[in-house]
């Protein structure tokens, strides 16, 4: 089992937080070309050794298409693999809030999560200043999330049921009754930019468990 931090907004903690949360789409770094069979599974990426001939590499969890030809690691991990969650918080007023997160240590750190205002281990103290997700150290992180299953497939084939999955509130902005998929089309337009849903590119498509912290 091995453990990689993921990123997630303050709208999809509270959804993780809540329960409601279940999946996340994360677009392929490399795109396999139109109406291509992917499979995903554990596979032996083919190397060149330093005669210039191909040899099985070492065995990988990941995506493959066009024959074996092309191959692609998942950076998320295989199922049974655990991840971290990464979200935005703040640390006291004071000597911490001028130090750098690669210099607070968990037993002298009191910090509030911004997704909800929670504080870690139920301290009071003075908000301070912000720290992006991408800065939360590993010892911070109060979500765990344990990878149940990966797949591929086209960012437009995401069915009702799955767009529930990826935290839907029930209802879109404003109050308006939307459909999970129309939910998650704007979602996704508001994080990737303007045409990334026309694009319809391939994406993993992690499903996953929460686990309890200590477990």
């Amino acid at each position: 089992m091995k453990e990689r931090g993921i990123l997630f907004s303050a709208p999809m903690v509270r959804a993780l937080l809540d329960g409601g949360k279940t999946q996340t789409r994360r677009p392929m770094s490399k795109q396999p070309g139109e109406d291509t069979d992917v499979r995903v599974e554990h596979f032996h990426q083919t190397v060149v050794d330093k005669h210039g001939d191909e040899q099985p590499g070492p065995e990988i969890f990941g995506a493959w298409w066009d024959m074996g030809e092309t191959g692609l690691k998942c950076p998320y991990g295989a199922p049974g693999d655990r991840l971290w969650v990464r979200e935005a918080w703040r640390t006291a007023v004071g000597l911490m809030d001028s130090e750098p997160p690669r210099n607070l240590r968990p037993e002298n750190s009191l910090i509030r999560y911004e997704a909800d205002g929670a504080n870690r281990h139920g301290a009071t103290f003075s908000q301070g200043k912000l720290r992006p997700s991408l800065f939360m150290p590993r010892w911070a992180s109060r979500i765990t999330l344990e990878i149940t299953d990966v797949r591929v497939e086209r960012l437009g084939e995401i069915s009702e049921a799955d767009a529930v999955a990826e935290g839907y509130p029930g209802y879109g902005v404003g109050g308006v009754n939307w459909s999970a998929r129309h939910w998650y089309e704007l979602l996704w337009l508001d994080i990737n930019g303007a045409g990334s849903w026309d694009a319809n590119p391939y994406v993993w498509a992690i499903t996953f468990k929460r686990i309890e912290q200590g477990a």
